[in-house]
């Protein structure tokens, strides 16, 4: 088992209520409300007729399954993320721990392509699949943004997706394997006397946090394991669905809307008697991209909440805090601040 992170896991009830579940072919203005409102509400919810072939989510799949079944020795060769390859436990720079291994992918196919040789045995083959998988749950991540603004009445339309279509966006993929519980001990090298201590807890496979970025869209098997926490501080369990995808709100998001969208904390739990894989799309602006509050969202009622910062800038400052620090708090207006 892993030592679990300083900063504790809040024992918070969980809630047996489910997210919101969007059908995709609905008609465009009611998608766009039905869209808003549920990124208003609760952060995050589930992605139907989403238009992805389940030829390429399989694809996807396996590669990545196909990678996590080698031996220990062959996945270290892909490794350490630094950020990017292959990483086991370790969660960033700053002593997180999950029970988890995991390849952290950045988008652009050049990188995907130089790193696909230590991945896999047909490099061309994981490659490819990558590639069509990103492409994708790009669209698809454009094309709820592209909601989000009609539905907020923003004048530009295309002014969240842009950020994302850029050639030089930053945006990643993460493929997350959480080992089953009755694998555990040959999984783990943890002392067998924390394993035990850990047996009657809540195996935390990745800690309580907001993703940073604008997007995420994210797929597992037929696992369960995420959890979402509401505004009220009440965690929620979301059902796997192999089939479907769960969009989630980042930070940047949270910043564009000058709070208007709060990014939703999640989780993953790894206590299930089988393996959960998840393929996790995170949708980021390029790195010199400013991030600030739309005029839209700001007025003498609503001034901004934040001060304008680079997606760069905001990459470092959450790469110096912990998972589970409220990132965004860093570059908040206070009260009597000249910033504006």
């Amino acid at each position: 088992m892993v030592v679990p992170s300083p900063t504790p896991i809040r024992s918070k009830k969980t809630k047996a209520v489910g997210i919101p579940t969007i059908d995709l072919s609905l008609n465009r203005s009611m998608l766009s409300e039905l869209v808003v409102k549920a990124c208003e509400e609760f952060g995050c919810f589930k992605l139907v007729n989403h238009g992805v072939s389940k030829e390429i989510v399989s694809r996807m799949e396996e590669e990545g399954a196909e990678f996590f079944a080698k031996p220990n020795t062959e996945k270290k060769q892909a490794g350490p993320a630094s950020p990017f390859g292959y990483g086991c436990k370790s969660i960033g720079p700053n002593g997180d721990m999950g029970d988890l291994e995991y390849l952290l992918l950045h988008s652009n196919p050049l990188s995907i392509s130089e790193r696909s040789k230590a991945i896999s045995n047909d490099p061309t083959k994981f490659s490819c699949a990558v590639n069509d998988y990103i492409q994708a749950v790009k669209e698809v991540a454009c094309e709820i943004l592209d909601l989000v603004a009609e539905g907020l009445w923003v004048h530009d339309k295309r002014v969240f997706s842009r950020l994302i279509r850029d050639v030089h966006s930053d945006s990643l993929l993460r493929l997350n394997h959480y080992p089953s519980v009755k694998d555990i001990n040959d999984w783990d090298p943890a002392p067998k006397l924390y394993q035990h201590q850990c047996t009657n807890s809540k195996r935390i496979g990745f800690g309580e946090h907001s993703d940073p970025q604008i997007l995420t869209i994210l797929r597992s098997n037929d696992v369960g394991g995420l959890q979402i926490t509401l505004h009220d501080g009440l965690w929620v369990p979301v059902p796997p669905d192999p089939s479907e995808f769960f969009v989630i709100v980042g930070d940047a998001l949270q910043a564009l809307t000058n709070g208007r969208f709060v990014s939703a904390r999640h989780r993953a739990l790894a206590n299930s008697i089988k393996p959960r894989m998840s393929m996790v799309y995170f949708g980021a602006p390029p790195l010199n991209a400013w991030i600030s509050p739309l005029p839209e969202f700001v007025s003498p009622q609503k001034p901004s909440l934040y001060k304008p910062f680079t997606w760069d800038q905001y990459k470092k400052a959450a790469y110096s805090l912990r998972l589970g620090d409220s990132r965004l708090d860093l570059f908040k207006i206070h009260i009597g601040d000249k910033t504006q």
